[in-house]
């Protein structure tokens, strides 16, 4: 399965129990937010996406709906769009909260200018999931789901809500994990 990433970034196996990295970052909601204002009761769910990768927009739809049944479960989520708005300017502030306004994003979106976040976190690409227990320990490093690019994939395990309903209720994720794939980070030069 790795080797059919047809040169796409592949995220790397799950360092269990890595600490959370710390963030304060502007959302488009107007308000700015750090770990701990999205760390949930259960357990964390920090997403690298962007606005214009044909692999988050594939599963955006997903992501939202796994967003809204993990909190619930006492997971915090938060998105985090990391690349040059630049050289991007599909993923500039602007339109990441044109996407998340259209979309009802029930989660904070956040701006990574600079791009500490994504260096922090080690993010490869979009989307780029790390799931993490109560204590802000990683759990999770795995794809969303077997989409891909296919955005008719309906039927499909639920691999990231499944996995961190595993973290809210034992505080641990699953031995075995798939990486995600998707487009690289942009980074600016």
């Amino acid at each position: 399965m790795q080797g059919e990433n047809h040169g796409c970034p592949v995220t790397p196996v799950c360092d269990f129990d890595r600490p959370a990295p710390d963030f304060m970052l502007p959302a488009t909601d107007g308000k700015t937010y750090s770990l701990n204002d999205i760390a949930g009761e259960n357990g964390t769910l920090i997403m690298f996406i962007c606005n214009h990768c044909p692999f988050v927009l594939a599963v955006i739809d997903k992501i939202i709906r796994d967003a809204k049944d993990l909190q619930p479960l006492g997971i915090g989520v938060a998105a985090i769009c990391s690349n040059d708005p630049v050289a991007y300017p599909d993923d500039n502030f602007d339109n990441m909260r044109k996407m998340a306004e259209e979309r009802g994003f029930p989660f904070p979106y956040l701006h990574d200018e600079d791009q500490s976040a994504a260096t922090r976190y080690g993010a490869v690409c979009t989307p780029d999931f790390f799931g993490f227990n109560r204590d802000l320990g990683l759990q999770y490093r795995g794809r969303l789901d077997a989409t891909r690019m296919n955005a008719q994939a309906s039927d499909l395990p639920r691999e990231l809500f499944e996995a961190m309903k595993q973290v809210a209720e034992t505080g641990r994720g699953p031995a075995e994990q798939i990486p995600s794939i998707g487009c690289s980070i942009k980074w600016k030069a």
